[in-house]
């Protein structure tokens, strides 16, 4: 096992440069100049030279790439154009509020959803299995920054206007508080929770037609036993798959979830260091995403021997 996950580590190495390489050539076709953007729209070309050439950008792209993988190395991500500090101080200043809100997303995502596949699989073809399944879809249906707009205009404008309330029953922005918090993480976990009831439903029909079910209910086994303790766990593998992968899913959606909300989180730090052309910001959160994700497979991998003795690592 320890030689698996150390091979996977190794092999992680290019697909971060991957993600590098691709990154800093592609913002670097986006319409705009952080020079101007920093000098201003007045500026005479000399200054905005003068700015260039103190940000390193007067340089061939070739030689930048090559500067910014030496400080990566060391583990320098550069300095914000924006605000003048430190990348890796802001985006540690953010990240933690991005994977508290991404975390618990997904943990509601999972209690809501993997109990709602294993009743519809349970219940298969009855107005309880076409209930469920319709309320997944619509969970998958609606954007994430459609659903939140709703949220915001329920729980802060709607719903007090009804109780006659002259404050909102949610905070529509900002964090702080554990009510700031509820709006951001429903409307993040609503499709990831739909696609896991229905992986769930797909696995636990697949599982309950085998023929150890079969032979553990003729064996007189309790229901609960055969679904959660027989059938649960050998249909996780594929919907600790799905969680995985949502993880990375999450974090791209919560780009939308912290602009809408305005959370502080490097969600909205990406999108705000997109209008500010601030390559090395863009280039460090991209890379934290990545790192992640990246993670966050190699976990699941992982978890796969515990839920299943068969499989193991070389």
């Amino acid at each position: 096992m320890t030689t698996y996950i150390a091979r996977r580590f190794l092999w992680a190495i290019p697909v971060l440069l991957g993600a590098s390489f691709l990154v800093f050539w592609s913002i670097r076709w986006v319409p705009g100049d952080p020079a101007i953007a920093i000098a201003g729209e007045l500026a005479t070309p000399e200054l905005v030279a003068k700015v260039r050439a103190d940000l390193g950008l007067d340089q061939p792209l070739p030689i930048q790439f090559g500067i910014y993988l030496a400080r990566m190395v060391k583990g320098d991500m550069g300095t914000s154009i924006r605000s003048g500090l430190p990348v890796a101080e802001e985006i540690r200043i953010r990240l933690p509020r991005t994977l508290q809100l991404t975390f618990f997303s997904l943990l509601l995502a999972a209690l809501i959803g993997i109990p709602i596949g294993v009743l519809s699989a349970t219940r298969a073809n009855t107005w309880v299995d076409a209930t469920s399944m319709i309320i997944a879809l619509l969970g998958v249906s609606m954007p994430i920054f459609w659903l939140g707009l709703m949220l915001i205009i329920f729980f802060s404008l709607t719903l007090p206007g009804w109780l006659g309330l002259n404050q909102p029953i949610l905070p529509p922005t900002g964090a702080g508080t554990w009510r700031h918090f509820i709006m951001p993480t429903i409307a993040l976990a609503a499709a990831s929770m739909a696609i896991q009831a229905r992986m769930t439903r797909a696995c636990m029909l697949d599982v309950l037609r085998s023929d150890y079910i079969r032979t553990a209910r003729s064996k007189g086994v309790s229901e609960f036993s055969v679904v959660y303790n027989h059938a649960l766990r050998n249909a996780l593998i594929p919907i600790v798959t799905i969680i995985g992968l949502q993880f990375g899913t999450l974090l791209g959606g919560a780009v939308l979830t912290e602009t809408v909300f305005a959370w502080p989180g490097i969600g909205r730090l990406l999108v705000d260091s997109i209008g500010y052309r601030d390559y090395p910001m863009i280039q460090g959160t991209v890379l934290v995403i990545t790192v992640g994700f990246v993670l966050v497979n190699i976990l699941v991998d992982v978890l796969y021997a515990y839920l299943d003795p068969r499989i193991r690592y070389t």
